[in-house]
C-alpha cells in the first residue's frame, strides 16, 4: 500500500479510529479513577567500613564498602529483614508480600542504599521503610565479620528518614489517558488497515485497474429510491445520479472501440448490480442528446426492460429470432424523441441458442445500419454464457460493476468469461457509487452542486405506442 492508499483508509475508517481511541481514552479514566491510590517513601541508608585511619586503610575500607553494598540492598528484601519488621509493625502479611513492596537500590560508585516502600497508605508506608532500613542496620551488624574487640567492621547509618507521601505516585491520571488515547488510535488504525486488506469487494477505480486494463467510462451515483424510480433521467434530472448518466452518455460518445459501430452489450459479473436500470437510463440520455437509439432487452432469462420502461413486452427479440413476427411489429418507439425499445418477449427454452444464431448476426447488422446506438441488457456473465456469446457479435461489452457489493474475484471471473470467447470490452460501468467520501465518483469528487450543467429539455411523460397512438413502423421513422 502507498502513502495515499493509508490516507484513503483513515478517511474511511475515522469513525472507527475515533471511537476506539474514545473508548481508550474512557477505559484509561475508569481505571484511573477505580484504581486504589500508592503512595511511595523512602529511607537512605550509608555503609561505612571501621578502619585505622590510615590513607590505605581508607581506601580498602571504600572500595570493600562499595562491593558490599550491592549485596546488603539485596538483603533489604529477604525474610531474615521483614521478619523483625512485620512483628514490629504487626503488619497481616508474609515475608513474600512484604518484599513485593520494597525496593532497594545501590547508586553506582556509592555506599549508599535507598529503600522505597509502595502501599496504599501513606503513614503504614513510611513505617515500612524506616523499619527495613533500621532491621536492615540490624541484621548487617550481627552475620558481617568482627574485629578483635567484637565489633562489626561494617556499620549501617540511616542518613534519610522516610516521611509520609502527600501525593500517590500512582495511578497517573495524565500518563494513563494519554497511554490509552494511543492505544485506541493505533487500535483503530490497526483494524481499518486489516479490514481494508482483507477487503475482496470492488469500491474504486484501482480496484478495476488491478483487474483489467479497460477503463472505467462511468460511475453511477448510488440512490437509496432507485427501485421506486428506475428511469432517473426521466423522472428526476437534476439529480446526481441522472447526471451520472448523462457523464457516461459523454464519455461512450468519445470511447475508441476500434469499429464504426456502436453496438454495446451491458452486462455484469451476478445480477442486481444495477445493469438494467443503467442501461435503460444511458438509452434515455443518448436520446436526449439526438442520437438515433434502440433498445433490446436480451435478457431472455429474466427481462426487465419492458417493465421498466412500461411498455407491452408479449412480443419481442424472441419472435424475431424464430421468424414469428417481424422486428417493425415488435419495435415500440419511446418517448417523443427517436428511442426505440425492443422488449424480450416470451421466455424460450434455448437462450444462449437464440443469442448466439446467424438469425442475431444479422439482426445487429441490420440495426447498427439504422441507429446510431444499439444497447442490449444482457443476462450476467458468471451464471450464464448468453452476455459472452452475444458480446462477441457486438462493439463491446460494458460490465457494471457495483461499488462495495462486486467481488474482486467475482469481476475477475467476468472478465475471464469474455476473453476466453474473444469478445471485446468496451469498459466498465461502477454502479452504486457513494457522491461523497473518498469513494466517491465524478459528481460527487469534483464537489458539483445540484443543477450544475445540466441539459436544459424538460422531461417527457413516458410514451408506449398504444398510448400515443403511434403506429409501430418506427424503423423507418428513425432511419429518417
Amino acid at each position: 500500500m502507498e502513502l495515499r492508499d493509508y490516507i484513503t483508509v483513515l478517511r474511511k475508517g475515522w469513525v472507527l479510529i475515533l471511537v476506539l481511541a474514545l473508548v481508550g481514552v474512557a477505559a484509561a479514566a475508569g481505571y484511573s479513577l477505580l484504581k486504589k491510590p500508592v503512595y511511595s517513601a523512602s529511607a537512605q541508608v550509608f555503609v561505612s567500613t571501621e578502619t585505622s585511619g590510615s590513607a590505605s586503610d581508607l581506601a580498602q575500607g571504600n572500595t570493600f564498602s562499595q562491593q558490599r553494598v550491592l549485596t546488603y540492598s539485596n538483603l533489604a528484601s529477604t525474610p531474615i529483614v521483614l521478619l523483625p519488621v512485620i512483628a514490629t509493625l504487626k503488619l497481616p502479611v508474609t515475608a513474600d508480600q512484604l518484599a513485593s513492596q520494597i525496593t532497594a537500590t545501590a547508586p553506582t560508585s556509592t555506599t549508599l542504599i535507598s529503600i522505597s516502600v509502595n502501599d496504599t497508605d501513606p503513614v503504614r508506608a513510611a513505617d515500612i521503610a524506616n523499619a527495613t532500613s533500621q532491621s536492615l542496620t540490624n541484621v548487617v551488624q550481627s552475620i558481617e565479620a568482627t574485629d578483635a574487640n567484637g565489633s562489626s567492621t561494617v556499620k549501617l547509618t540511616r542518613v534519610k528518614q522516610a516521611e509520609v507521601p502527600e501525593k500517590p505516585v500512582s495511578p497517573n491520571v495524565p500518563v494513563n489517558v494519554a497511554l490509552g488515547l494511543l492505544v485506541g488510535l493505533a487500535l483503530g488504525v490497526g483494524i481499518a488497515v486489516l479490514r481494508e486488506t482483507l477487503d475482496n469487494r470492488v469500491r474504486t477505480e484501482d480496484d478495476v485497474a488491478k483487474i483489467s486494463d479497460k477503463p472505467v467510462v462511468g460511475g453511477i451515483a448510488y440512490d437509496s429510491k432507485a427501485s421506486e424510480r428506475p428511469l432517473i433521467v426521466q423522472v428526476d434530472p437534476r439529480s446526481p445520479r441522472a447526471e451520472s448518466f448523462r457523464t457516461l452518455r459523454t464519455n461512450l460518445q468519445f470511447l475508441d472501440i476500434g469499429t464504426g459501430s456502436r453496438t454495446f452489450v451491458m452486462t455484469s459479473s451476478v445480477q442486481s448490480e444495477g445493469k438494467s436500470t443503467t442501461v435503460a437510463n444511458l438509452a434515455i440520455a443518448l436520446d436526449s442528446a439526438g442520437f438515433r437509439v434502440i433498445l433490446i432487452d436480451a435478457d431472455l432469462r429474466r427481462p426487465r426492460v419492458a417493465e421498466y420502461m412500461e411498455i407491452e413486452g408479449n412480443s419481442g427479440l424472441t419472435d424475431v429470432l424464430i421468424g414469428r413476427a417481424e422486428l417493425e411489429d415488435v419495435a415500440q418507439p419511446w418517448g417523443r424523441g427517436n428511442l426505440v425499445v425492443l422488449p424480450a418477449g416470451p421466455i424460450p427454452p434455448n437462450p444462449s441458442e437464440l443469442l448466439g444464431s446467424r438469425a442475431m448476426e444479422e439482426l445487429i447488422r441490420r440495426l447498427e445500419r439504422e441507429f446510431d446506438y444499439v444497447l442490449f441488457d444482457a443476462p450476467p456473465l458468471l451464471p450464464v454464457t448468453d452476455a459472452a456469446i452475444l458480446a462477441k457479435k457486438a462493439s463491446g461489452a460494458m460490465i457494471a460493476v457495483a461499488a462495495g457489493k462486486t467481488h474482486k474475484g467475482q469481476l475477475a471471473g467476468a472478465v475471464s468469461s469474455l476473453e476466453n470467447v474473444g469478445a471485446p470490452i468496451a469498459g466498465f460501468v461502477m454502479t452504486m457509487m457513494p457522491i461523497k467520501g473518498p469513494g466517491a465518483y465524478g459528481y460527487g469528487r469534483y464537489g458539483y452542486g445540484y443543477g450544475y450543467g445540466l441539459d436544459t429539455e424538460e422531461p417527457t411523460k413516458v410514451a408506449s405506442p398504444k398510448r400515443s397512438g403511434k403506429k409501430a413502423g418506427v424503423l423507418r421513422r428513425a432511419d429518417r
